[in-house]
């Protein structure tokens, strides 16, 4: 798949984000000029950006190393390849040993989010897992390979994802219903 299946229109530009040093309200009157990215990253999002971004920011010149982009993006929920995290760089011209502005990781951070899909990602792994394309796998088979492959999970991991799930520990497991009872946002109390 190419990226430009994953991303519809242009990328965005870092006139898309100016952001620094400016007052919070006006940041969304500045996103409301680019309807996509308004629609994309609200407030919170942006203001837990760059919080992170400023974590690494040690100088606080406004620039982190190109060496921190990975560890950023993952400390704010992202998941990238240490390949993709070069391609990023590649694609905005910062070298591996360069820096980077809060404008251009919130272009990174905005591409690299819009590409994750949780639920493509889900299906896929379950789709190889089932050889006969049934449109379920068994549940002892499901708890193999995610004790076995990727970030393994422990015996009691597994077992609460089950219990959340409603999956019988002899039972077989539907994609869509699984997929869509584990990618439910998280209740917040």
């Amino acid at each position: 798949m190419a990226a430009e299946d994953l991303l519809p229109g242009p990328p965005p530009s870092l006139t898309d984000f100016q952001l620094e040093a400016r007052e919070p309200n006006t940041v969304l009157k500045e996103l409301s000029t680019h309807p996509a990215m308004a629609k994309f990253l609200s407030q919170d999002q942006i203001n837990e950006y760059k919080e992170c971004f400023s974590l690494y920011d040690k100088q606080q010149r406004g620039k982190i190393k190109a060496t921190d982009l990975l560890v950023s993006m993952r400390c704010l929920g992202a998941s990238p390849t240490p390949g993709e995290v070069q391609r990023h760089l590649k694609t905005h011209g910062v070298d591996k040993h360069g820096e980077l502005d809060f404008s251009t990781f919130l272009t990174i951070m905005h591409t690299q989010i819009k590409q994750e899909d949780p639920k493509k990602e889900i299906l896929l792994a379950m789709l190889m897992a089932d050889k006969e394309k049934k449109g379920y796998i068994m549940a002892s088979e499901l708890r193999s390979k995610l004790m076995k492959l990727g970030e393994k999970l422990t015996h009691k991991e597994v077992d609460e994802l089950f219990k959340e799930a409603g999956i019988e520990a002899n039972g077989q497991v539907k994609y869509e219903e699984f997929i869509q009872k584990i990618t439910l946002p998280v209740q917040d109390y």
